[in-house]
């Protein structure tokens, strides 16, 4: 007897949801992304219990026919693809097919549609058809899913808490409606209302829709392009950071997509901006020809292989780059509350407005965000405010800040932070010196190292060269070092030899000599840079002063920590109750 069946088809469809629905959000990403194929204007996501009881997804969009309803359920039907030569130009969201019969064989779905006069509604339950009528006339699709994995146990015990799957899918529709600016999206829980955008089509007005007047009014609009790839979008400047990489929003030909290189190059671009640990918001939308895509890779679809990365890397890494050199200020102490007060209160009425009805073509409760939006607009000013400020030093408060004062507020500047950065800038354009002068130890410094080690060292004896150390062998496993360029400290020789070749053997054989300057650099400058509460005198503030205005980004340290903090004449008067407004 043989033993190698065909699959029933339900069983197929089984183990596909297993690939493609994987969690709440999944079912939601699927339905919302054909609601965005079928041309919606106006996409309403409502979710009972975080979508653990219920999932309803309500579309303007093209509709469908009866014939072309039935067959969206069978298993590989898709209206995106044709040939195999479309696999080479896909330019909509969904194209396997998979999606709404693998979602139908593990739940109850209700689907109402209609593409013109006469509507269809079809229930369908563990895959098997229940119903097939006539409904209403409404142009879209609107599709209830219920009860998901009622029918494999194994996949429901693994569903998260309700808290957990909802903000799994507040974050999907958030990025759904960036990558979409002209669409309104609505996320309901429960008949409260969690997530609105009016579809205006403005990328800002969108971010300032998704993360409110904090995070909007500190973003840097960059526009860039080459041969291949268009990029624009937002970036948020330093003083905006989060925790995680899960504000790196990338939208590729209008997929939102993770990509590592090109999240690569968004934390290469704000290196020395930032602290390590902390990454920013940042809103990017890459148009390319589809034939320097594979989204075919993985049945999510979020992950793709993008041909001529490099060039992609580097247009990414110097347009960021450039918005934030020509867009840093010295960031207020005081944050000015009002337009956020004004925002929260207009907000609080126009949800309270929403809530009452479920009327997502109603535009008249727009008004409210688009007040609002209008307020937070900012002029972007080019990187020369503290090139052109006089600071006078007053003293230095706790050993650690710099106080300064000049006709328009004081300051406080962190004294290691602030030397840090002189430090860094000075150590790197060293180190980019072709001409290097160098200076004879009168006592040559000899360094032993492991076996390992000293091999790895040995391949970079022409590096240590070039940066202007004289090096030689010297016995078992040990070099001995005889003269150094003259831009290390003084009486710090032999800890700044030390820390390059630490950096040279982190690098585990690859050596790339530019990220090698800016560690370095970034080591060397911490180390030989005054601490908190160290003492220094009034002649050593205002050295300090002079030099860092003259630095080419005096803003931060190259840990990405602020070294100057302004507070305004206003600032202070409001504080002190002078002024009341």
């Amino acid at each position: 007897m043989s033993k190698i069946r065909v699959m029933d088809e339900n069983l197929a469809n089984k183990i596909a949801a297993g690939e493609v629905v994987e969690k709440i959000a999944s079912v939601v990403k699927e339905l919302v992304e054909n609601s965005l194929d079928a041309h919606a204007t106006h996409v309403v996501v409502s979710l009972m219990d975080g979508g653990l009881k219920q999932i309803e997804v309500l579309d303007d969009g093209d509709g469908m026919d009866k014939e072309d309803a039935l067959l969206a359920f069978s298993r590989h039907a898709t209206s995106k693809l044709y040939r195999d030569d479309d696999l080479f130009f896909i330019d909509t969201l969904g194209f396997r097919g998979e999606a709404l019969p693998s979602i139908a064989s593990v739940s109850f779905v209700s689907l109402k549609t209609c593409s013109g006069e006469v509507g269809t509604l079809l229930e369908i339950k563990g895959g098997k058809l229940l119903k097939n009528e006539v409904s209403d006339a409404r142009k879209g699709t609107e599709i209830v899913v219920k009860d998901l994995f009622y029918n494999t146990p194994a996949r429901l015990k693994y569903l998260k808490t309700e808290a957990s799957e909802l903000a799994l899918c507040v974050s999907l529709l958030e990025r759904l409606a960036l990558s979409h600016p002209s669409v309104s999206f609505t996320l309901f829980n429960n008949e409260r209302m969690l997530v609105k955008t009016t579809g205006s089509g403005n990328l800002h007005k969108c971010i300032h829709e998704i993360y409110g007047l904090g995070v909007s009014s500190k973003m840097i609009e960059v526009h860039a392009s080459n041969d291949d790839f268009d990029v624009s979008g937002f970036v948020c400047k330093p003083e905006i950071l989060k925790s995680n990489r899960n504000h790196f929003i990338t939208i590729v030909n209008d997929r939102v997509v993770k990509n590592y290189d090109i999240n690569r190059a968004i934390n290469d671009a704000y290196y020395t901006y930032k602290p390590d640990t902390k990454f920013p918001i940042v809103v990017l939308k890459i148009d390319t020809d589809p034939t320097l895509i594979d989204v075919n890779i993985h049945p999510t679809k979020q992950d793709i292989k993008l041909d001529k990365i490099n060039e992609l890397y580097d247009l990414l890494l110097k347009t960021i780059k450039d918005a934030l050199y020509h867009s840093l200020l010295i960031p207020d102490a005081i944050k000015k509350p009002e337009y956020n007060e004004i925002k929260d209160q207009y907000v609080e009425n126009f949800v309270k407005e929403e809530e009452k009805k479920l009327d997502v073509y109603s535009t008249s409760n727009q008004v409210a965000l688009d007040l609002s939006y209008e307020e937070e607009k900012e002029e972007i000013i080019v990187n020369e405010e503290l090139k052109k400020l006089v600071l006078y030093p007053v003293g230095v408060a706790m050993g650690t800040y710099i106080v300064a004062q000049n006709e328009e507020g004081v300051y406080l500047i962190d004294q290691h932070a602030a030397q840090e950065r002189i430090n860094y800038e000075r150590y790197l354009k060293a180190l980019k010196e072709t001409n290097v002068l160098t200076t004879s130890l009168l006592f040559p410094i000899p360094v032993e190292l492991s076996a390992s080690e000293f091999l790895t060292i040995k391949n970079y004896l022409s590096v240590l060269t070039d940066m202007g150390f004289s090096v030689q062998e010297f016995g078992v496993n040990t070099f001995v070092f005889k003269a150094h360029p003259t831009w290390l400290r003084t009486g710090y020789e032999e800890e700044s030899i030390r820390k390059i070749i630490d950096i040279m053997i982190q690098n585990n054989g690859e050596f790339d000599r530019v990220k090698f300057n800016e560690h370095l650099a970034i080591t060397l400058a911490c180390k030989m840079s005054i601490k908190a509460n160290m003492h220094i005198g009034p002649e050593a503030v205002e050295e300090l002063l002079q030099e860092l205005v003259l630095c080419d980004n005096p803003y931060n340290c190259p840990h990405g920590r602020p070294t100057i903090i302004k507070f305004s004449i206003y600032d202070l008067e409001r504080m002190f109750k002078r002024v009341m407004n």
